[in-house]
């Protein structure tokens, strides 16, 4: 395994990672929820009276700050090497593995691991497991 020294990014990463343990943490800190995107997104679909300002205002936060981001700094390039069909059923197996895992990569990687969950360090495993395997599979066994 080799390092690609010219988009290795340890700072920025790092700094990414900081920003997003210190968003969870503060999140659960004052609103008392973790902060797992498919439960939040989850709630909209089947809104409690009072429960829908503050997952609007998160989704929202989502989804414009890239756009944010952007206005100030050239993003990244991005090259997707898949098809639509491809996108849209691995989009479908992903929220099928949220429902089965009662949450998703951020509630349990990132917001259940800080809180030493059990149940949270299994589904991680998993969720990794899973890509580790398909990674494998679709570049050394299919391709």
């Amino acid at each position: 395994m080799t390092i690609d020294w010219a988009n290795f990014t340890p700072w920025a990463s790092l700094a990414g990672g900081m920003l997003i343990g210190l968003a969870a943490a503060m999140f659960i800190l004052l609103n008392g929820r973790i902060a797992g995107i498919s439960g939040v997104v989850g709630g909209l679909l089947r809104p409690a009276t009072g429960d829908v300002l503050w997952r609007v205002a998160f989704v929202a936060g989502l989804v414009l700050a890239p756009l944010l981001y952007q206005s100030a700094f050239t993003p990244p390039a991005v090259e997707v090497n898949a098809s639509v069909a491809v996108l849209i059923v691995a989009g479908l197996l992903v929220g099928i593995g949220t429902r089965f895992g009662s949450g998703c990569t951020s509630g349990h990687g990132v917001c259940g691991l800080g809180r030493r969950s059990p149940r949270s360090l299994v589904a991680t495993l998993a969720f990794m497991a899973s890509g580790f395997l398909t990674v494998f599979v679709i570049r050394h066994l299919i391709s």
